[in-house]
């Protein structure tokens, strides 16, 4: 199930699904740890003797941010009840609580009580082995915890009816999912919980508070997490929401963040509100998928667990380059200095980024073997190693930092360069043999040696800057012989364009891949040609024609008969499911190549076509269902919002290129 609504502060980073359920919590690093798991977090209304969760078909729903935030503004309304809740959560940015304001209006022509039941089924450290959950009276909180990990759960409501303090009503904490125990949401259901005051191994929680609310009236309650290493740290906590207000925080916290994405008075050009809109929603999507080590990961939903008991949740170097290249192109330079520390912290010691790493630095989980045809190999994606060159060289453009990207040299730039030289093969002169850019087969690819010219340009540059004359020479020819390899190996005069790729058989054969790949996108991305040039002309227009969804819903798909997670069979029709970054490489394609306002219009559609596809949060998937449009895979996906705020900023540089070339000619 799709994340509908992220919000985070770079420590902690909180997800709900569409029935309004906390499904994820990391802690402190985003995307490592989830004490959630992806279990519900649920809520749920007890009213005059009946009781319903949030997330039941009864009531009906709608999800979304307050504008220009990362403060949700989500409804939940029950017409047989007479029910209208009004919902607020945020994650203080300069704190690692998490914070909810809930109205709720009573639409009956008489007072009710209303009783509210919270659960709380955590996984501490992402296992439920050792986890306490207990219940203290004196502040009456509930707190869950293990080793140094500690969460606090409180609630404030000025005048709750009662005229009494406001604190927990009804609490329990028992087992769940072991023994035949369920949890202690099923107690819930009768509207009163057993009071059991603490329970250690694989437990939850369950607190109730309640509400009187006269007729036709309405009362706001705040309730919250805090997040901390010890008792005493979520007490301060705690303490600190109890003086300063929870309203007050979540204010500011609204603030922060419209102040954070309108830092910079931008032009729009031409671009409807819609997609200016979504462009800052985007930006603020990446922000909460950053953790504050600099990793950037590639998404936070843990519900691709069912699938192979493994997530998106680490940092791949080449979903992070790319969106550090946005994110410097829209002017957020201090999140991607860290990253690009990130990567100085973990490349190897031959100058090589492996696979994928987690948050905090350690190599994460990989499928590609380091043996092949009993052979040593090296388990890399080479395209993720020269994507870092590659976007750093950008970020220095912009940022003119002398004195940063000369730390960087030594250790991470030249050892990357010389790594990329040395890892040819002698034959053609292109990169030797490594995983593609999906991650799926080996070989030498299109779009993985045009970065690996775009990487060898970029350490060139950065030579050259620094007065290593020679070093520089060195880098600049071995692209150039990358470029050379490109039109004598990955070229087919024949069919007029580019390959996805050749294989190289030990006898020294090579097999052609004639597979259309949206991939090939790099041929102008990176530098290595125009996008004009009659040969990326011919490739991009196949991709074009080849690739694109011939159902309502549209979109280009990653390559010819897809498998992953796919949708139809009629390759015709449907190459494979849509996704968001392809089809946004095509806007970009359009784009680059645009002499006029009519030709930058293709890449306009592109935009909107993304919008409307978002989900009504304005969350973006991977992919989505060729027929119905539903999403498929996890979201958000960081790479899918990157894409649009690149091609957004892009669209933006072109449209306000043209028109200053059209007044200069009249």
């Amino acid at each position: 199930m799709p994340r509908h609504l992220v919000i985070g502060n770079g420590t902690l980073l909180v997800n709900f699904d569409d029935g309004l359920n906390m499904r994820d919590l990391y802690y402190p690093f985003v995307g490592m740890m989830n004490h959630i798991n992806g279990h519900k977090n649920s809520i749920g209304l007890w009213l005059e003797g009946k009781f319903s969760w949030l997330d039941e078909s009864s009531w009906t729903r709608s999800l979304a941010y307050q504008r220009d935030t990362l403060v949700t503004r989500t409804m939940a309304v029950h017409d047989e009840w007479g029910v209208e809740l009004e919902m607020n959560d945020a994650v203080y940015f300069r704190e690692n609580i998490y914070l909810k304001r809930l109205l709720v209006r009573n639409l009956a022509d008489r007072q009710r009580e209303f009783r509210f039941f919270f659960t709380h089924d955590f996984s501490i450290c992402q296992t439920d082995i050792g986890d306490t959950a207990l219940y203290d009276p004196v502040p009456g909180v509930m707190l869950h915890y293990k080793r140094d990990r500690c969460f606090l759960i409180n609630a404030f409501c000025e005048n709750d009816g009662f005229g009494g303090e406001f604190k927990i009503f009804q609490y329990a904490t028992g087992r769940k999912r072991f023994g035949g125990a369920e949890g202690t949401w099923r107690d819930a259901e009768d509207g009163r919980l057993e009071g059991n005051p603490i329970s250690q191994g694989s437990v939850d929680s369950t607190v109730s508070y309640r509400l009187l609310i006269p007729a036709n009236g309405e009362r706001v309650f705040y309730y919250w997490i805090a997040a901390g290493e010890s008792f005493e740290g979520v007490y301060e906590l705690n303490d600190l929401v109890l003086h300063r207000g929870p309203e007050e925080m979540m204010g500011e916290t609204a603030v922060y963040w419209r102040s954070w994405v309108n830092k910079i008075d931008r032009s729009y050009a031409d671009l409807p509100p819609e997609v200016v809109d979504f462009f800052k929603r985007s930006l603020l999507v990446i922000r909460t998928q950053i953790d504050e080590s600099g990793g950037i990961l590639a998404s936070n939903d843990s519900d691709i667990l069912q699938y192979n008991r493994d997530h998106y949740s680490y940092v791949w170097p080449r979903d992070g380059a790319l969106v550090a290249y946005a994110l410097d192109k829209a002017g957020y330079p201090e999140l991607t200095a860290k990253f690009y520390r990130f990567c100085e912290k973990v490349i190897s010691t031959d100058g090589f980024l492996w696979h994928k790493y987690n948050p905090d630095g350690s190599v994460g989980s990989s499928w590609h073997p380091w043996v092949r045809n009993g052979k040593a190999q090296l388990p890399i994606q080479e395209d993720e190693t020269a994507l870092v060159l590659f976007a750093l060289w950008h970020f220095y453009e912009r940022e003119k930092d002398l004195e940063y990207v000369e730390s960087l040299y030594e250790t991470l730039i030249k050892p990357a360069a010389d790594f990329m030289v040395k890892y040819r093969d002698p034959r053609t002169n292109l990169p030797r043999e490594s995983y593609d850019l999906w991650e799926e087969r080996r070989g030498v690819f299109t779009f993985t040696a045009c970065t690996v010219y775009s990487g060898l340009m970029a350490a060139a540059r950065f030579a050259l800057l620094l007065g290593h004359t020679k070093t520089a020479e060195r880098y600049e020819r071995a692209a150039g012989e990358v470029k050379e390899g490109l039109v004598l190996y990955l070229f087919d005069p024949q069919l007029g364009r580019f390959l996805r790729g050749i294989y190289l058989k030990e006898d020294g054969e090579m097999v052609k891949d004639y597979t259309l790949e949206s991939s090939l996108m790099g041929l102008y991305e990176f530098g290595v040609f125009p996008a004009n040039d009659p040969r990326v002309v011919a490739t991009m227009l196949a991709v074009q024609q080849g690739l694109w969804v011939k159902t309502e819903v549209g979109g280009v798909a990653r390559y010819a008969n897809d498998y992953y997670f796919q949708k139809s069979s009629d390759v015709s029709m449907v190459p494979g499911n849509p996704w968001f970054i392809c089809t946004l490489w095509l806007a970009e394609w359009y784009i680059e190549k645009a002499l006029t306002i009519e030709e930058i219009q293709s890449a306009r559609e592109i935009l909107l076509w993304t919008v409307k596809h978002a989900l009504p949060s304005g969350i973006l998937p991977e992919q989505l269902n060729p027929y119905t449009a539903e999403p498929v895979s996890v979201a958000p996906l960081t790479w899918s919002h990157s894409g649009f705020v690149l091609a957004v900023m892009k669209y933006v540089e072109r449209w306000n290129s043209i028109k200053q070339r059209a007044e200069i000619v009249q």
